[in-house]
């Protein structure tokens, strides 16, 4: 359709004309509310923010003496975390002496990991008194949640 019959009838019904593909052959042209249209637009991007968050981390500090409940409370906080949709950094700080149980730090890790039924994107590392592990949801746990879904 020739453009300036677009513009009149973009007129005529109160609206406007806008190019929405202008890399195709012919251009792509739509009779629309623009300012409904960059309204649109603007959710959609802030939506897509909102999904990309794995690439922010957040931490939780454990150590190996630390309490059952206060384990439990830590643990409950890093669900809050793994909803929004941030990876996770679990570290297990050492202090004094505890650095010649460093295989109970490896434990304690291991412990998050399957309590949380998450997978480890990066391997236990230890980095002087901290060993620390960053962890990505587990690919079984979303094919359960799909399955669960459809």
């Amino acid at each position: 359709m020739p453009v300036y019959k677009a513009v009149d009838i973009a007129r005529e019904s109160g609206l406007d004309l806008v190019e929405v593909g202008p890399n195709g052959k012919p251009p792509v042209c739509k009779v629309i509310d623009y300012g409904k249209f960059k309204y649109e637009q603007e959710k959609n991007q802030q939506k897509s923010k909102l999904k990309n968050r794995a690439g922010e981390i957040k931490e939780v500090r454990f150590s190996i003496t630390t309490d059952e409940h206060d384990f439990r409370t830590k643990i409950e906080k890093a669900k809050d975390f793994i909803e929004k949709g941030y990876k996770l950094k679990v570290t297990v700080v050492l202090s004094g002496r505890e650095n010649i149980y460093s295989n109970k730090a490896i434990e304690q890790l291991d412990r998050v990991k399957q309590i949380l039924e998450m997978d480890f994107d990066q391997k236990p590392s230890r980095t002087g008194t901290r060993f620390s592990a960053i962890l990505i949801k587990s690919k079984n746990t979303e094919k359960e949640t799909e399955n669960a879904k459809t």
